[in-house]
């Protein structure tokens, strides 16, 4: 705390603010979306491979599909009548090199109260 502000809450770290950040952390918080997240890690893949390989009904999967891609965590692009999703890795390194500079920051001594 610097002035009664945590510096972290006020400043852009590494081409990502905390408010995208922790909008990303919340998206994520979702099981269904982590298991997106983890199905996408090997590439991109059809949405009927994601219905089929969950097991979701293809409307619950096109929303939890929609939040990440509103979120900037994944991209879509069509093919036919076919839609295919993918992680966004530019998004993905934002949110590490955040968490990368959170890790930094918590070891700093605090300051001595006056």
């Amino acid at each position: 705390m610097v002035d009664g502000y945590c510096l972290l809450d006020h400043m852009v770290l590494t081409g990502i603010a905390s408010e995208q950040a922790l909008q990303l952390l919340r998206v994520l918080a979702e099981p269904i979306r982590l298991q997106l997240v983890q199905c996408l890690g090997s590439g991109e893949r059809c949405v009927c491979e994601l219905t089929s390989e969950l097991g979701l009904a293809q409307s619950k999967l096109s929303f939890h599909l929609k939040v990440m891609k509103d979120a900037g965590l994944i991209t879509a692009r069509q093919q036919g009548r076919w839609s295919y999703y993918r992680l966004a890795p530019q998004t993905l390194i934002l949110l590490s090199n955040w968490l990368d500079q959170l890790a930094a920051s918590c070891n700093l001594s605090a300051l001595p109260c006056s």
